[in-house]
């Protein structure tokens, strides 16, 4: 069944629907943009038939951009399948057969429209992640979740609406364009509903951040679950929101910086609650020329040293590994390779892409295509293996210089994204494309430069400011290096007027 339409009270009803009738539900996203809408539309119809969706409910406020074309399955107004909208409610409920192996959810990965990946997650999958997230969580039935994650995303539709479905426990749930539009609403409904337990991308933090200056009168003392995933963690940022959210009550306990991933549900490795953030100080030289994490002194600011969150152990149920790319032996402490994982919530693979399915698995092990090392049994991750900066022999993170790069003034926070071509002698070189809202480009532009310069070691070849609003994201926000990547071989950037 595939459901398309905003967050809504019909939209949470369709899917626990599903769920109650034996259907597997596939929660579609929404456009990013109204500027993308043709792209919207076509990325929406390949998911439905690809996914051999035999029945679509679509919300009234977007049926006027999705119209039925032959080969396309029903399409039915969301409302009208609701009870008391001309329909009756039914009048009994069989249960569906128990089996372990049912498809619950589809789950599509952000990427290439031509080719799409829907993850599958069966019954088996789902509820043994959802148990092991609440035991390793420690989650208790007194939980009053917050959330305004979008639900055609795994950390919103398995993380905050499946387990108060599963478990009982209150949820309130907001729509992702209210926190956009009104980033300190998240925090206001945090202490009018006393939540125990929210979670969200590093983005969001850095967004209610910023809110909290211009708040007051609000209670964050009852928040002891602050999640940070989908994104990488950035301890500045998370430290930024606990200086400004203890005025508040909130303890830097509470802070949770976690790994997760649609291919498992949702959660992967997750710290013990009312730790907080943790980080491990490392050289950043060695960590990109030899791929070690080599401990420095967790004091010194020193551009060279990065420090890296310790996301805890994997949930029950999950082992995890780290292993050479090339050979695929087990790595020590300290090594930084590709993660494997295998376990109870892992899925049986991507929907008719046994292709991509093949691909994924070496031995029975998941293989994540996340750098990582392991450090006494927790995890911590380095960056992806596809988005590595090959410069003089170095592995350099791109993370690291669109962090460094957002703190130049001008520049919009979150948005800035690097990425390696190839140059002279075929050598890879540096190129970073930032949004700016600044008078100044000249200095902007200046400070980029210098910045990813102290950063990679190497002078970017090309710095590119961008309107607002332009960088390539995927349905749930994720900056999209490649598609950006290809932009700038187009020449199809939408730069700012210099």
């Amino acid at each position: 069944m595939a459901i398309l339409g905003p967050t809504s009270r019909s939209l949470m009803t369709a899917v626990r629907a599903c769920w109650l009738a034996g259907a597997a539900s596939m929660v579609l996203p929404l456009p990013m943009r109204m500027a993308s809408i043709e792209a919207f539309v076509e990325s929406t119809r390949v998911r439905i038939r690809h996914g051999e969706a035999k029945l679509v409910l679509i919300d009234d406020a977007l049926a006027p951009f999705y119209e039925t074309v032959p080969g396309d399955p029903t399409t039915l107004p969301l409302a009208d399948v609701m009870p008391g909208a001309g329909r009756p409610s039914a009048e009994r409920w069989e249960r569906p057969a128990d089996d372990p192996e049912r498809l619950v959810i589809l789950q599509y990965t952000s990427g290439s429209t031509s080719e799409p990946k829907g993850v599958m997650i069966p019954e088996r999958v789902l509820c043994a992640n959802i148990d092991a997230s609440c035991i390793a969580a420690e989650l208790s039935e007194a939980e009053v979740m917050v959330s305004w994650l979008p639900l055609y995303h795994d950390m919103g539709l398995v993380g905050f609406l499946s387990i108060p479905m599963l478990k009982g426990v209150q949820l309130v749930q907001a729509a992702p364009q209210d926190f956009m539009a009104h980033p300190g609403s998240w925090l206001q409904w945090i202490s009018d509903w006393k939540g125990t337990a929210t979670a969200g991308p590093n983005f969001s933090w850095v967004l209610a951040t910023r809110a909290l200056k211009r708040m007051s009168d609000i209670d964050l003392s009852t928040l002891t679950l602050a999640l940070s995933g989908a994104e990488p963690v950035d301890p500045v940022a998370v430290e930024a929101f606990v200086n400004e959210a203890s005025r508040f009550g909130f303890r830097a306990g509470g802070i949770f910086p976690a790994f997760g991933m649609a291919e498992v549900a949702i959660g992967g490795a997750f710290p013990p609650r009312h730790r907080g953030l943790v980080c491990d100080s490392v050289d950043r030289v060695v960590l990109e020329r030899d791929r070690f994490a080599k401990q420095a002194d967790p004091e010194e600011t020193d551009v060279h040293v990065r420090r890296l969150p310790l996301l805890g152990r994997p949930v029950p149920g999950l082992e995890m590994k780290v292993v050479d790319p090339e050979t695929r032996d087990e790595l020590p402490d300290r090594q930084v390779g590709e993660l494997f994982i295998r376990g109870t919530s892992v899925t049986p693979g991507y929907f008719k892409r046994p292709d991509a399915t093949e691909a994924m698995f070496h031995d029975g092990w998941l293989c994540t295509g996340d750098l990582a090392y392991m450090l006494e049994g927790e995890l911590v991750i380095c960056g992806r293996i596809k988005d590595v900066i090959i410069v003089g022999g170095r592995n350099v993170f791109p993370e690291d210089i669109e962090r460094a790069v957002g703190t130049v003034e001008g520049v919009r926070a979150g948005n800035v994204i690097a990425f390696g071509v190839e140059g002279y002698k075929g050598k890879e070189t540096v190129i970073v494309v930032a949004e700016v809202r600044s008078d100044d480009l000249e200095r902007v532009r200046h400070d980029i430069h210098h910045v990813a310069l102290e950063v990679s070691g190497l002078p970017p070849r090309d710095v590119m400011l961008v309107k607002p609003g332009t960088l390539p994201k995927t349905s749930s926000g994720k900056l999209q290096r490649a598609k950006c990547r290809e932009s700038y071989l187009a020449d199809e950037l939408e730069l700012v007027d210099s």
